[in-house]
């Protein structure tokens, strides 16, 4: 069974110019940075609305998620677009060896990886929105 890709978006980049590409590449760059910064404020929040023992334990396993997410997802997740990058830069001083048909092929597969983490990221924030409106109300 096929499956149809629900973000017009993903299709139309793909046949975009490797300029917009590069330009898409950037944006995911500033999301990650913008992400690194919310689970910093994450982080304080967490600290500051803790205080019951079923709290801590929870609070430490949000904790762990915490550095899961910033150590490694986005890590890997900004290794690979500079990798990624590095590509693009060799395409366009056309070294041997390198097609513009891989480079669109990597840069889709980052884009679904970016879409993955972005909707799980989402789902991390209801959880911590949802544990911390407990402590508050």
């Amino acid at each position: 069974m096929e499956t149809k890709n629900l973000n017009p978006k993903a299709t139309l980049l793909i046949g975009a110019g490797l300029d917009v590409l590069h330009f898409e590449s950037m944006e995911w760059l500033a999301k990650i940075d913008f992400w690194k910064d919310e689970v910093q404020f994450f982080e304080n929040l967490l600290r500051k609305n803790t205080s019951s023992d079923i709290g801590k334990q929870s609070y430490n396993g949000l904790l762990v998620n915490l550095d899961k997410i910033h150590g490694d997802l986005f890590e890997d997740l900004e290794d690979s677009i500079r990798e990624h990058e590095g590509l693009l830069s060799n395409l366009q001083k056309e070294v041997k060896g390198l097609s513009d048909s891989d480079y669109r092929k990597k840069h889709h597969k980052l884009k679904m990886r970016m879409d993955d983490f972005e909707n799980d990221f989402k789902t991390f924030k209801k959880i911590i929105f949802e544990h911390v409106k407990g402590f508050i109300i």
